[in-house]
């Protein structure tokens, strides 16, 4: 799947970057050294004039792809859940059985991520741990209204979607699949964190992964 995945050009809003990064070994080293940085130090201590030190550019460099580092955070989240969804269609597209496609969606959204050595310049597990770390961020904002509309989270809503047409598939009476998708969708995010930071308010560990809790979930509350 590797391989095929390696063939697939991952589509991300035009309007989240000023240039698009992909175009350019400086804008795929923005990319690459920027989920570095945010992984080392947090968003919150993210700045462009530190990411311009990392990388040996002028920070105005920067700037001539992303108007903000909002903009930078919102379009590595779109990447990555523009990557998950490849994962989901090539993963599930031969299996006839709902409940077997079913179980391999919610594995896919909710196991921690390994890094796909396919694409060169990111690190898909790393990635990985900033959206399980700041996601919200992405979309907790005052702006969220006219980012949407703007198509911003298109992709990420796409994502959760597709697994309620398979929710829809497994049982058709069952009246909440958006809101049980999406809390399965964004909960496995927020049980990695716990898992990591604050062991003593989840039953996930090293032997009881996120995938093993909501695989239970869904089966009891789909049954």
């Amino acid at each position: 799947m590797n391989t095929i995945l390696a063939n697939v050009k991952i589509q991300v809003n035009e309007k989240i970057y000023v240039k698009n990064p992909e175009t350019s070994p400086l804008g795929k080293k923005i990319i690459e050294q920027g989920i570095i940085l945010i992984d080392e130090i947090g968003f919150d201590n993210f700045t462009f004039k530190k990411l311009g030190e990392k990388i040996g550019s002028n920070e105005s460099s920067i700037y001539r792809y992303f108007e903000n580092k909002h903009k930078l955070l919102i379009y590595l989240s779109s990447w990555y859940w523009s990557w998950m969804e490849y994962k989901l269609l090539f993963a599930t597209t031969n299996i006839t059985d709902p409940v077997e496609k079913l179980n391999k969606a919610i594995t896919i959204v909710t196991e921690k991520v390994t890094d796909d050595t396919d694409t060169e310049h990111i690190n898909e597990a790393i990635l990985n741990n900033i959206i399980i770390a700041e996601f919200t961020k992405t979309f907790q904002t005052k702006e969220i209204d006219q980012e949407n509309k703007e198509g911003f989270f298109l992709i990420y809503k796409r994502v959760i979607n597709r697994i309620v047409a398979i929710v829809n598939e497994v049982n058709p009476s069952y009246p909440f699949a958006k809101s049980l998708v999406s809390t399965i969708v964004e909960g496995s995010l927020h049980q990695h964190f716990l898992k990591e930071h604050l062991k003593t308010i989840t039953d996930c560990n090293e032997s009881v992964t996120t995938t093993h809790f909501y695989l239970n979930l869904i089966k009891n509350v789909l049954r």
